[in-house]
């Protein structure tokens, strides 16, 4: 065995990388994860870079340990070829439009009919329950929606940003992942199936709301919306002489050594830093204060000074720090393989370490349609009637 989810199978019908990416973690958890993809693949094997066409730096990243099939879901005997490996399943994920997948006649209650059993769980913009239901969702649509930009503008930005990097496909991909996680488990008790939809809308203002709901939390309100600490202009890497630390002086014992450290023990008098409830009301001031401080100091003065403080602290860290860390080096997370058509790689380590079961790389990111024949045989199709798929354009190996 490899990994907690052994002998679990995914029919995997996603693309990009919200879906892509729940379905990896399922897939480094041991399960066995069948991508199907249309035939000119997912998109995001075309993304740049790469050393061969359709096989993309993103889409390695966030499609190992699958297999891949290409079928034509339009086609009728492309979508009876997905059905049986349906019938075969134990977890079917999605992350297009509800209305796309009742078009291919792949909706849930399709889908039940051949496998009752099914977990179907379906990924996408918004709660199919309200006026959004049918909008279009991608990551950057759905930052906006959440606020991410508005409180990076608020927080002090030039101008409203998206965050740089896929933050609501990868962590709304997370939650998809565990939903999954948590209704096998409730199979296993029940022996039922069940659909389960993860919005993306709705998941990520989980995350938001829970530190900005800030005043609004209380009926009626205590306030205004908003985590103050995290939006007051001078929480951000803070510049030294010669270059930056990130550094967090937040209960009543950082405040003393940190006094100590710029030879200030007054300040601690000072109504406005004198407790932890004083600094929360006027973060503004503490952290301008603590910039303005560290300007005057080396940045390995701050790492040495803080840490023999018992001060949280850490180097501002660029991709190529990151790539170079001996931290991990040393536990080998980023990872040199072999791809067979792609050469040496790194790919990233399960960020889990387990005593019994410990996930693996097992499988390389596949080529669009390698495992076509393979999974098609395993799902009861004869040779005949792959080739005639292949032939009708239907498949693709």
């Amino acid at each position: 065995m490899s990994g907690p989810l052994d002998g679990v199978r995914v029919l995997d019908l996603t693309t990009v990388v919200m879906g892509p990416y729940a379905t990896q973690i399922l897939a480094d958890f041991g399960a066995d994860v069948i991508k199907v993809e249309p035939p000119d693949g997912d998109v995001i094997r075309q993304a740049w870079p790469f050393r061969n066409p359709g096989m993309g730096a993103i889409f390695l990243n966030v499609n190992r340990n699958k297999r891949s099939v290409a079928l034509d879901l339009k086609q009728p005997a492309a979508r009876d070829a997905c059905l049986a490996l349906a019938k075969r399943s134990d977890v079917l994920v999605y992350n297009i439009r509800p209305q796309a997948m009742a078009r291919l006649k792949l909706g849930y209650e399709d889908v039940k009919k051949a496998n009752p059993k099914i977990i179907y769980v379906g990924c996408f913009g918004y709660s199919q329950r309200g006026p959004y239901a049918a909008k279009a969702a991608y990551d950057d649509l759905i930052q906006g929606a959440s606020g991410l930009p508005w409180l990076l503008h608020k927080q002090g930005a030039s101008e409203p940003r998206y965050a740089p990097m896929i933050v609501a496909d990868r962590s709304v991909g997370q939650q998809v992942a565990g939903a999954v996680s948590a209704a096998l488990f409730h199979r296993e008790k029940t022996g039922k199936g069940q659909r389960v939809d993860v919005p993306m809308w709705e998941h990520l203002l989980q995350i938001v709301l829970s530190d900005h709901l800030g005043g609004y939390t209380f009926e009626p309100n205590q306030g205004e919306a908003g985590y103050i600490r995290i939006l007051t202009p001078d929480r951000r890497p803070y510049e030294t002489k010669d270059g930056y630390v990130c550094a967090l002086i937040y209960n009543d014992k950082q405040w003393k050594a940190f006094a100590e450290i710029i030879g200030r023990t007054e300040i601690l008098a000072q109504p406005e830093y004198a407790t932890q409830e004083a600094r929360s009301k006027n973060y503004d001031r503490a952290y301008a204060m603590i910039a303005q401080e560290m300007k005057a100091r080396t940045t390995d003065f701050w790492l040495e000074a803080l840490e023999r403080g018992d001060i949280p602290v850490q180097r501002m860290n660029s991709l190529d720090d990151i790539i170079a860390d001996p931290h991990l080096n040393a536990i080998g997370y980023l990872q040199l393989v072999d791809h067979p058509s792609e050469g040496r790689i790194r790919t990233l380590a399960v960020p889990s370490e387990w005593s019994e079961s410990q996930p693996t790389y097992r499988r390389h990111a596949p080529r669009l349609g390698e495992h076509t024949r393979e999974v098609l045989h395993e799902a009861g199709l004869s040779d005949e009637k792959i080739d005639s798929m292949v032939k009708s354009g239907a498949a693709r190996i």
